[in-house]
């Protein structure tokens, strides 16, 4: 499967991350309510897959040592790895920052493909790394 494919075999239509109505207006995000289980757009709906899944991942490895010294205490402390430290120990302090790590970067990779697949850009104009008048500043305020 490409990335301008869907689940279903059918190729994505590029609608900039929004979605038309049947009438052909786009949606106004600022004026809809949003809903994390009912997302608007098959953008979102993807997106908010890959987030809810990372972040089952995230909490298995962050709760899930200590869940573990829980029922199985003496496995968890005397155990020991890579010159004596305690699985416990080595589980929650290298283990789970380096999987948040992974998973950031899981998260990017996916996000990316997902912004071409719908064709989302992020910047103004033909060329996005250009600054000039047109472009927007980030504190809300006037371009310099």
């Amino acid at each position: 499967m490409t990335d301008d494919e869907t689940t279903d075999g059918e190729a994505a239509e590029p609608d900039g991350g929004t979605a038309t109505v049947a009438a052909g207006e786009e949606i106004d995000y600022l004026e809809r309510e949003v809903n994390l289980f009912k997302p608007a757009t098959p953008f979102m709906r993807d997106n908010l897959k890959m987030i809810f899944t990372l972040f089952g991942i995230w909490v298995l490895f962050v709760f899930g040592p200590v869940t573990a010294s829980m029922f199985a205490e003496e496995f968890m402390t005397e155990t020991t790895v890579l010159g004596g430290f305690p699985l416990n120990f080595f589980l929650t302090a290298i283990v789970a920052p380096l999987a948040a790590l992974v998973l950031a970067a899981i998260y990017a990779w996916y996000r990316d493909r997902l912004d071409r697949k719908y064709g989302v850009t992020h910047g103004s104009g033909e060329d996005a790394g250009e600054t000039g008048a047109e472009g927007t500043a980030a504190d809300g305020g006037e371009p310099s």
